[in-house]
């Protein structure tokens, strides 16, 4: 299923991975020439499809952050590629690269177009780490928050950018100091952790196997008792065998609130329908989920996990199960 392909890409990519169908008559074009922020793989799955690929126009546009609007014909250069795509055959074009598709006159076309890594790239990983950077520098180091000279205003600026003046050349160089100094404040684990935070609401959720729905929460059905439905009770012991259902699927996070464990069981497939899922987690626990983590592929007993007492144990491994996120190496006896 499109589901299916989209969550393991999703998994390969760190990112989000996307999917648009487009049915187009024969003898006519759909959307005018333009370039994307997102590479596109178009697999074409009925008919044919005429294809031009254009490489980026100028600098700026190689790998950009934002798609294009329309362009014209008279804006563009020949293309890179022309081709012709038929039922099985698949393109790839990077992002930046613009390009234009129309049907020939006697066939009509069916195609998708698979997207990721939008907005994946250095720079949006810094739009979130300077700015916390920043911050710590201005609680920890009083260089930052000194005053600034008096007079700057009166050699700094556009207007003064060609003047030879030391005062210049003085407050360039304290400028481009407290710029290098602030590496050492940016907290770069906090920043990937607040941007796989968001990868995780992105997450389509996992598609299982039928192996995985039986050795998982999902292979529990409810019952009928008094009258009403009721779950049936989940008996994990110290000898129960577990692991995660998949690596990706979990992201430990240090917030100020406590440490959130953030989880993609329990996303809906409509792109953010819901908020992110997440379970606030008692920090004795960390390395708990830090050793599930690192035991991957492998199943562990849950006495082997390094919380305090077994009560604790159990107590997290039933928990970690009930959201979909453990999966235990044979089906639980269900009474």
């Amino acid at each position: 299923t499109v589901w299916q392909f989209l969550s393991i890409l999703q998994e390969h990519f760190g990112s989000m991975a996307g999917a648009n169908t487009y049915l187009t008559p024969p003898g006519t074009q759909g959307f005018a020439p333009h370039y994307d922020d997102i590479e596109a793989f178009v697999l074409q799955l009925e008919g044919k499809k005429h294809w031009r690929v254009y490489k980026p126009r100028t600098e700026a546009e190689v790998l950009p952050q934002f798609s294009s609007a329309n362009l014209t014909q008279a804006e563009l250069s020949e293309p890179v590629l022309e081709t012709v795509l038929e039922a099985g055959d698949l393109l790839y074009f990077p992002r930046g690269f613009i390009h234009q598709g129309d049907c020939l006159p006697d066939a009509h076309s069916l195609h998708i177009t698979v997207s990721s890594y939008q907005r994946n790239s250095w720079g949006d990983l810094l739009e979130k780490l300077l700015p916390a950077a920043l911050q710590m520098a201005l609680e920890e180091d009083v260089e930052y928050r000194q005053g600034l000279p008096m007079d700057y205003l009166s050699y700094m600026g556009v207007a003064n950018s060609d003047a030879v003046d030391a005062r210049r050349t003085a407050f360039m160089e304290k400028v481009q100091s407290l710029i290098k100094k602030l590496v050492d404040y940016a907290p770069i684990d906090a920043a990937v952790d607040q941007r796989a935070k968001s990868f995780l609401h992105d997450c389509l959720p996992p598609v299982l196997t039928q192996n995985e729905k039986a050795q998982s929460v999902y292979g529990f059905p409810a019952r009928w008792q008094d009258g009403g439905p009721c779950d049936v009770d989940i008996l994990i012991t110290k000898d129960t065998e577990v692991r995660l259902l998949r690596h990706g699927i979990i992201r430990l996070c240090n917030e100020e609130a406590g440490v959130m464990l953030y989880y993609t069981t329990e996303n809906s497939r409509v792109y953010h329908k819901e908020e992110p899922k997440f379970l606030e987690i008692d920090p004795e626990y960390t390395d708990s989920i830090e050793f599930l983590l690192s035991s991957y592929p492998n199943h562990v007993c849950v006495d082997t996990l390094p919380c305090e007492t077994l009560e604790d144990r159990i107590s997290l491994a039933t928990l970690l199960f009930e959201k979909g996120i453990l999966t235990t190496k044979k089906p639980l006896v269900q009474l």
